[in-house]
């Protein structure tokens, strides 16, 4: 059964986020997927069929690029596939735990909650983090100078609220290309 849902949770993401340039796409999905994979090798103790379905269906009701409520569209895939409602719960509440604007400073309850948070977060930053804040901002409209400040009101904060050792170890690595990727960047508008 775990292939077999994952499978259609794989496919029910890229036909979702089909055209989706900005970052919030079927590619972000899983890479948190694979983060979920990655972080959990060091808590084999996590419920891996919860975490995995938590990372792919994790944005499939973002307030952002969705006008459901109380996670529609996840509880709506998990019920056709046969999903147990308690299971069902134990998902979206993750779901709703993982998004750092509604939880900033707040840590999910759950081990598996921990990994898919630190997951979506691990995506957020480093080299795939900074394009995907200018993929943002070039579809919100934003500055460049508006994309930057994006680091220091989120990126750069996403270090420091990690809740696993294995994804602090990597954040840090992140970060560090940020800070990198940030002086270059104040550098060559000196030069301008």
């Amino acid at each position: 059964m775990y292939n077999e849902i994952i499978e259609k949770a794989i496919q029910y993401i890229k036909k979702l986020f089909e055209g989706n340039s900005d970052g919030h796409d079927a590619q972000h999905t899983l890479r948190v997927y694979k983060n979920v994979q990655l972080i959990s090798e060091s808590y084999p103790e996590a419920d891996s069929l919860i975490t995995a379905l938590a990372a792919l269906l994790h944005d499939v009701d973002d307030h952002k690029l969705f006008k459901t409520e109380n996670n529609a569209n996840a509880r709506s895939f998990l019920q056709e596939n046969g999903v147990p409602d308690e299971s069902t719960e134990k998902i979206c509440e993750i779901i709703n735990a993982v998004s750092f604007s509604k939880n900033k400073g707040k840590t999910p309850e759950t081990l598996e909650g921990k990994i898919v948070q630190d997951a979506d977060r691990l995506d957020a930053i480093g080299a795939i983090g900074i394009a995907r804040t200018f993929a943002y901002g070039g579809k919100a409209g934003r500055s460049l100078d508006d994309s930057v400040q994006h680091f220091y009101d989120k990126l750069l904060l996403l270090k420091d609220e990690m809740n696993t050792e294995a994804a602090k170890e990597i954040a840090r690595m992140r970060h560090e290309y940020m800070e990198g990727f940030l002086k270059e960047y104040y550098e060559e508008i000196r030069c301008e």
